[in-house]
């Protein structure tokens, strides 16, 4: 079946425009009507092209309790998101083939929205099985492994770039290990600890020392590095310098951008997460975003039970799909950022940095994926109306103006709120 979405706003084109899709694809951008035997009338919203998170953690396998494809993936259609890239740390890993084509399966049989999957680091000749289902990268905690263990492992993914199809990108999650271990066996001696000392268990200069060392690996083995998470400054600083010389990117989370590590002291440990939330002096804020930034939610639920088992044992992560493109929205109509870049930090850069060449733009014979936002739309953040299992968010009863309002994967919609 042929579609007509009618009545589009273009985020870089004046007036209203008609886009055709058919099997998929978009065949005709117009500013004359278009016939076609089903049709989806905007109302005179804007229309990008759909939205691409490539950071989220759907815990399927082996930790549906917390989320699995299935509700994550509703919870990234509600949030306008199209795309989403699963990270590899489930149960069991996912760094073998078997692993990798069970998760397959299940994202193929459960999602709603496309998907891609990073795979995790492993022997030379498992990664090399493994490139056989196309991971669309492979991923690398940092604060897991030895300054040896990292250096075999890049040395590895070099190999694997030169005997396979293997794109080159690794992405890192940087924080330095030992840095990390000291920091926390230091303040663990208190007599007592809050919330707060987390973010001093895992400093700005653990992920500074190791942004540097991935920098330094990426480039001494001419892979392309994607860096997760980014919180810190002085590593922002590092990461723009380097990316003049070789292929760095980076991605912000909304509460690293939006959050300091005051929030502690009121959300106590349900805003733990990794890498923690900075001192206001060190960290990213809102006006770090320009036309080169990428936003990475690193949507990580939990249960409520696993966030409140105190300042070491609870788990790290914060859910984000539902609530970073509304967060962001709200920024553009408070003046801070330009809505022209929206298209670029939610999708275009990410699918440039990630190959996906059909994806990131509104244009001829690209997929048919597109997220509709009212950029007047306002309500309260209500977590009990979020499709995610999470049940706690910080921006749990903040304001919002603008909002995704319908997400059309494929040339269908899955999320309608028009």
């Amino acid at each position: 079946m042929d579609l007509v979405i009618k009545n589009c706003r273009l985020v870089d084109k004046a007036g209203e425009y008609f886009i055709k899709v058919n099997d998929g694809k978009i065949t005709d951008i117009s500013k004359t009507p278009i016939e076609a035997s089903e049709s989806i009338d905007i109302k005179n919203n804007f229309i990008l092209p759909g939205f691409i998170d490539p950071h989220i953690h759907f815990r399927d396998p082996g930790l549906t309790q917390k989320e699995n494809f299935k509700t994550g993936s509703l919870s990234a259609a509600n949030g306008g998101f199209t795309t989403v890239f699963d990270m590899p740390n489930t149960v069991p890993k996912t760094n073998t083939y078997k692993a990798l084509k069970e998760k397959i399966k299940i994202a193929e049989s459960k999602s709603v929205v496309n998907f891609e999957l990073l795979a995790g680091t492993n022997t030379l000749e498992e990664m090399k099985k493994m490139m056989e289902l196309k991971p669309i990268a492979f991923k690398i905690f940092m604060d897991l492994e030895s300054d040896e263990s990292l250096e075999n492992n890049f040395h590895n993914l070099s190999i694997l770039r030169d005997e396979t199809n293997y794109n080159g990108i690794v992405s890192t999650h940087c924080e330095k290990k030992s840095i990390v271990e000291t920091e926390t066996s230091k303040l663990k001696e208190k007599d007592e600890n809050k919330a707060i000392d987390y973010s001093y268990a895992r400093p700005a200069k653990s992920e500074d020392e190791s942004v540097k060392q991935a920098i330094e690996l990426a480039r001494a083995n001419n892979l392309s590095l994607h860096i997760c998470h980014l919180s810190s400054r002085k590593s922002l600083n590092f990461a723009k310098n380097a990316s003049k010389i070789q292929a760095v990117s980076w991605e912000f989370t909304p509460h690293h951008l939006l959050l300091d590590n005051t929030a502690y002291n009121i959300y106590d440990t349900f805003i733990k997460t990794n890498p923690p939330l900075r001192e206001k002096q060190d960290s990213i804020n809102i006006n770090d975003i320009d036309e080169n930034s990428i936003i990475g939610t690193d949507h990580a639920p939990h249960t409520m039970e696993d966030k409140q088992k105190g300042v070491w044992n609870s788990s790290p992560g914060i859910p984000n799909l539902e609530t970073v493109v509304p967060l962001l929205l709200t920024e553009v109509n408070k003046g801070n950022i330009n809505l022209k870049i929206i298209p670029k930090i939610f999708s275009q850069n990410a699918s440039k940095v990630y190959q996906l060449e059909n994806k990131g733009e509104i244009s001829i014979g690209k997929d048919a994926d597109f997220t509709v936002i009212d950029l007047k739309r306002e309500g309260i953040f209500n977590i009990e109306e979020f499709e995610t299992k999470a049940e706690y968010s910080p921006f749990d009863g903040m304001k919002y103006i603008g909002m995704p309002v319908m997400t059309i994967v494929n040339g269908k919609a899955v999320m309608d709120k028009l």
